[in-house]
């Protein structure tokens, strides 16, 4: 990696490239049922657990799609607009489950991010605070071409202020969620400019059409750093997709072999410290503070996503077996989600642990402190990676209970590792070598509850 290092410092130096500041999302709340039921819309799964939410995405759609058949008469549309998921996902109580009906919270349903990023795209550059996302491969932004009121409280790109803006004619792109939220609207292209590294000619998709849910976000819109065959770009309603501003460094012999890569490292608000991503080289200080060499692991991109293969777990030293299993990793997912054995083994280590149908949750006293806390870790590859005891508790379920950061992946086959897991390590996505790289990140003194009563 000395060599890889030295190639990467000349670059940095070269070019000014520097961290990319990830600050706190203010509107963001650690609600755990909120982020879980995001997860729920964005890879379609259907719960394993009982809980209020009981519906995946997919069956969903299919059995809306044979209702509205059924419905329809002679020539007409049989497909019709799709009632809120909210509603569809409701379960009554039923006697067993002792879930009552419910939904999430009405604010920033469309996205679940904890963190955004500032990036300037234009001549001049225009400044705009995004969401990077390794789950998801579109770019789009807020734009002058959406009303007024959907321009409230972001700033928003204007192409006609770019000189080097250029429009792609018939290219059209929407994103739509389970709950009907949607975003829509025209593309171009332009530059676009990412920690000091230069992306000419970057497809932006530009907002005509945003529901409620994406107006109301804290954020300017999306930057997708998954890969581009879960783009949604299409043209005469023929998928066309981009490529992401990583794949472009790539395409475009921007960067050498050994600087095709970029970098996240995340911190929870209790720690005081600030997250950042960098494009273009790795910070060399986090690896040596961590003591290890990086581990890498191949990447299984077919399906548009940074899967990894992760056959194994460990609670409080025992190791369980995990044959086949794989896991996506997502900056854009908050919890972690995992098989329901490995669920139930870690909160049998648990002190008071149980779960609970009504947040469709585990959770666990706040009483516990991080020394009750069992060491739990998964695999990426062949090594194990800890995830921290202060991120094993989310946020607050109820008074005196902790919603936990770990929760069931329902009928996934593959595992997500999101935040919690992520604020653990120092991660590197080399896009060139389509590997996963990473040293562990632990923090000293681990906060829990705020950090003051449980700090260990």
């Amino acid at each position: 990696m000395q060599a890889a290092f030295k190639v990467q410092q000349e670059l940095k130096a070269s070019r000014g490239l520097e961290r990319v500041a990830a600050t706190i999302n203010k509107n963001h709340t650690h609600n755990g049922l909120k982020s879980y039921v995001a997860a729920m819309r964005k890879f379609g799964f259907k719960p394993t657990m009982p809980g209020p939410y009981q519906m995946g995405l997919h069956e969903y759609r299919k059995q809306h799609a044979a209702t509205a058949a059924a419905k329809a008469g002679p020539g007409q549309d049989s497909i019709g607009k799709l009632p809120a998921l909210n509603e569809a996902l409701k379960k009554t109580d039923d006697g067993d489950s002792g879930a009552q009906p419910g939904n999430v919270i009405a604010d920033d349903q469309a996205s679940d991010a904890e963190y955004l990023c500032e990036v300037s795209i234009g001549t001049p550059p225009q400044k705009l605070q995004l969401d990077f996302d390794t789950g998801s491969a579109d770019l789009w932004v807020i734009s002058t071409e959406l009303p007024a009121s959907s321009q409230k409280n972001h700033t928003a790109f204007d192409p006609s202020k770019s000189t080097s803006f250029s429009q792609m004619e018939g290219y059209s792109w929407k994103i739509t969620y389970g709950d009907d939220s949607s975003a829509s609207g025209d593309v171009g292209t332009d530059v676009l400019n990412l920690g000091g590294l230069e992306i000419p000619n970057q497809s932006v998709e530009l907002a005509k059409k945003v529901s409620a849910e994406f107006a109301q976000n804290e954020g300017d819109g999306l930057l997708g750093l998954a890969f581009s065959k879960i783009n949604t770009v299409t043209k005469s309603h023929s998928s066309k997709p981009q490529k992401t501003p990583v794949e472009n460094l790539v395409a475009n012999n921007t960067l050498p072999t050994d600087a095709q890569l970029f970098t996240s490292c995340f911190y929870s608000e209790r720690d005081n410290k600030q997250s950042f991503y960098t494009f273009g080289f790795i910070d060399q200080d986090l690896v040596t503070a961590s003591g290890k060499d990086i581990a890498w692991t191949p990447v299984d991109n077919s399906q548009g996503f940074w899967q990894v293969a992760s056959t194994s777990a460990t609670v409080a030293g025992k190791s369980i077996a995990r044959s086949g299993n794989s896991a996506i990793v997502d900056t854009g997912t908050s919890l972690c989600m995992v098989s329901d054995d490995v669920c139930k083994a870690l909160y049998a280590s648990i002190p008071g642990a149980s779960y609970d149908s009504s947040q469709q949750a585990y959770t666990f006293p706040d009483s516990v402190t991080v020394s009750q806390l069992p060491a739990f870790s998964v695999a990426i590859g062949d090594t194990q990676f800890v995830i921290q005891p202060e991120d094993l508790v989310y946020g607050d379920a109820q008074d005196g209970v902790y919603y936990g950061g770990i929760q069931s992946r329902g009928d996934l086959s593959f595992d997500i590792l999101g935040d919690v897991f992520l604020k653990s390590i120092y991660a590197i996505w080399d896009i060139g070598n389509t590997r996963f790289g990473a040293v562990p990140k632990i923090e000293a003194t681990q906060n829990i509850g705020g950090g003051n009563d449980n700090s260990a």
